[in-house]
C-alpha cells in the first residue's frame, strides 16, 4: 500500500512539473525543433483515435506512443506494418515487433522502424552575376529522407505499474547544399545528421475498474545543427487516461467495451492539445473508432475501423485534413 501511494504521489508531482511548464505557457511556439516526421503518427488505430494512446496497452505499437504500453502484452509475438498516405504526397512507413519471452517475466522487447519518402527536388543556388536576371540555377535533382529504427523495453513491475524505454538512432537527409564563403567562391555542403532520440513512460492501473493513468517523454535528443541554428526533436510531454467506460453498466448481454482515452500534450514546438478517443469494441471481431484534437486548425476530427480474428487485425483511418484534402492510413497486425 505505502509503495502505490509513493507511485501515485510521484505521478502526480511530474503531472504538475509538465502543467506548470506546459500547459500555463502562453507565448508562441514555432520553428523550434527539427526532425518533425517523428511526429507523425501512421498507425491506423492510434491516428483513427486521435492519437490519444498514452494510457493504452497496445502490443508492439506502443513504441510509438508510449514504450509501457506493451509491458502486459497477452501474446508471445506482436508485429505490426502500416502505411500511411501523408500530406503532399509524403508517404510514411513503419513497422513494430515486440517479443515476449517466458510469458513476460523477463519483460517485453521490441524493435520499431520508421521512414519516410519525400520524393524528388529540383536544387537551386544563388547565381551571384548581377546581369543574370533570374538570379539562380538549377543543380541536380535530391530525393530527401528519413530513417528511425529504435530499440525498446518494457516491464511490469508490480500488478499496477509498468515502466518502459526506447533509444532510436534518427537520419535525415535533406541533401546538399551551396553555401557562398566569397563574392566569387561557393562550398557545397552536405546535411545530414544522426542523432539518438530516447522515449520513456510509465502506466498505473488505479484500481478503480479500468482506469488507467499513462504518463510519456518522447523525442528527446540533444541538440544539433546543419549550418548554423541549432535544435533538438520535437519533444512531446503527455499525460492520459482511459478506461472501458462499459464497466460501469454493470452486466452485458455480449462481449463488447467501449474505451474512452484521453490525453494532454506538452510540445516544444506547438501549442499544447487535448486530444479524445473512442474505440467500441465487439465480440474482439469488429471496432468502430473516432477522435478528436483539440487547437488543430486542419484535422480535428479523426475516424477509423478495425477487424481482427486468428491473431491477424486490419485496421483504417481516415482524418479530413482541410486544405490538405484527407490522410488515411492502414495497418496490419499479426499476434501469435
Amino acid at each position: 500500500m505505502k509503495k502505490t501511494i509513493n507511485i501515485i504521489i510521484i505521478l502526480f508531482l511530474l503531472g504538475c512539473i509538465l502543467g506548470r511548464s506546459g500547459f500555463a505557457q502562453k507565448h508562441e511556439k514555432f520553428a523550434q525543433t527539427g526532425f518533425q516526421f517523428l511526429s507523425v503518427v501512421s498507425d491506423a488505430r492510434g491516428a483513427a483515435m486521435a492519437e490519444a494512446m498514452t494510457s493504452l496497452q497496445t502490443g508492439s505499437s506502443a513504441l510509438f506512443f508510449n514504450p509501457a504500453g506493451m509491458s502486459e502484452m497477452s501474446t508471445m509475438i506482436d508485429v505490426t506494418a502500416s502505411v500511411n498516405q501523408w500530406i503532399a504526397d509524403i508517404k510514411h512507413n513503419t513497422f513494430s515487433l515486440a517479443f515476449s519471452p517466458a510469458k513476460g517475466d523477463y519483460g517485453v522487447f521490441g524493435l520499431s522502424a520508421q521512414s519516410v519518402n519525400y520524393g524528388d527536388f529540383i536544387g537551386t543556388s544563388v547565381v551571384q552575376d548581377p546581369n543574370d536576371l533570374k538570379g539562380y540555377q538549377d543543380n541536380e535533382i535530391f530525393s530527401p529522407s528519413a530513417l528511425a529504427l529504435g530499440f525498446g523495453y518494457a516491464k511490469r513491475l508490480t500488478d499496477r505499474f509498468s515502466i518502459g524505454g526506447q533509444v532510436r538512432w534518427v537520419q535525415q537527409d535533406l541533401g546538399n547544399s551551396w553555401i557562398t564563403v566569397t563574392d566569387t567562391t561557393t562550398k557545397k555542403v552536405s546535411n545530414e545528421l544522426t542523432p539518438l532520440v530516447f522515449d520513456f513512460g510509465t502506466q498505473f492501473r488505479t484500481g478503480v475498474k479500468s482506469l488507467v493513468f499513462g504518463v510519456s517523454v518522447r523525442n528527446f535528443s540533444k541538440e544539433v545543427k546543419y549550418v548554423q541554428e541549432s535544435f533538438q526533436a520535437p519533444l512531446t510531454f503527455t499525460l492520459g487516461l482511459s478506461m472501458n467506460v462499459l464497466d460501469l453498466a454493470g452486466e452485458l448481454p455480449f462481449n463488447q467495451a467501449l474505451y474512452l482515452s484521453v490525453d494532454a500534450s506538452h510540445y516544444r514546438d506547438h501549442p499544447e492539445q487535448i486530444k479524445f478517443g473512442l474505440d467500441y469494441q465487439v465480440m474482439n471481431l469488429l471496432s468502430l473508432r473516432g477522435g478528436y484534437v483539440s487547437n488543430n486548425f486542419e484535422s480535428g476530427f479523426t475516424m477509423g475501423v478495425g477487424i481482427s480474428k486468428y491473431g491477424f487485425s486490419f485496421d483504417y483511418a481516415y482524418t479530413p485534413f482541410g486544405v490538405f484534402d484527407k490522410v488515411q492510413r492502414m495497418t496490419a497486425r499479426f499476434s501469435l
